[in-house]
């Protein structure tokens, strides 16, 4: 208010307070959710060894998850009175708040899962282990995506160019390493930044595409064509 937003009335500070107390008091909730129901099966014993280890590092996950939140939100409450740039959190603390919400989510589920659906013994054969590394390697594709999306966030870098496939009248733009050293530019130009997330996004559907039609040659489980099929349509959907 004092440096930019002088006409923020009471009420539009309201709604923007509010998001972020929602957010707050949900994530102590999630905190809540994972610590009261893991203390309560541990004291009663009900957990093997191999799990109480996942229990843990679940735990300390979510714990780590509000710290870095807090850290996220306290870089953009500094005053940094040389600049009169719209004040924002730094896209780096940004990214990593959500990286490890994705692994949080990611490593709730695969555990979930593993406990609630048995275990389909396959033959391994060369074009399984070739399928079971493709979707390795298109899940670090997806989550580096997720990552830039993060910075483009951070930085406004979806209001530097509304246009697609290109960029304004280009391909290439012509700032697209305006600033020095050049690796500064992947993670603090915002041209780059939605260049970079553009080329990711695209890549992470042709993965995905790529992924369903090799799956379509192996004869798999019914549960696996349904995970391989769903994928792709969130993938288009996305």
């Amino acid at each position: 208010f004092n440096s930019l937003n002088h006409d923020m009335t009471l009420t539009e500070f309201k709604f923007i307070w509010y998001m972020e107390y929602s957010h707050r008091m949900w994530g102590r909730v999630v905190g809540l959710a994972y610590i009261l129901p893991a203390a309560y099966f541990w004291r009663k014993g009900w957990l093997s060894r191999p799990m109480k280890g996942c229990v843990l590092a679940l735990c300390g996950l979510v714990c780590f998850q509000g710290l870095l939140g807090w850290y996220m939100v306290k870089s953009g409450l500094e005053e940094k009175p040389d600049s009169y740039d719209i004040p924002r959190v730094s896209q780096y603390r940004l990214a990593a708040h959500l990286g490890s919400a994705l692994v949080l989510y990611s490593a709730s589920l695969w555990t979930g899962l593993s406990l609630l659906l048995p275990r389909h013994e396959l033959p391994v054969t060369h074009q399984l282990l070739r399928l079971r590394q493709f979707a390795h390697g298109t899940t670090a594709l997806i989550f580096l995506t997720a990552l830039s999306g993060a910075f483009v966030a951070g930085l406004d870098a979806g209001l530097v160019y509304n246009s697609f496939p290109k960029m304004g009248e280009r391909w290439i733009p012509d700032d697209l390493l305006a600033f020095s050293p050049v690796l500064r530019n992947i993670f603090e130009n915002p041209t780059t930044v939605q260049f970079d997330h553009r080329i990711l996004g695209i890549a992470s559907v042709t993965a995905v595409t790529a992924l369903y039609l090799f799956s379509r040659k192996i004869p798999l489980p019914r549960r696996t064509r349904m995970a391989v099929t769903s994928l792709l349509a969130v993938a288009c959907m996305q």
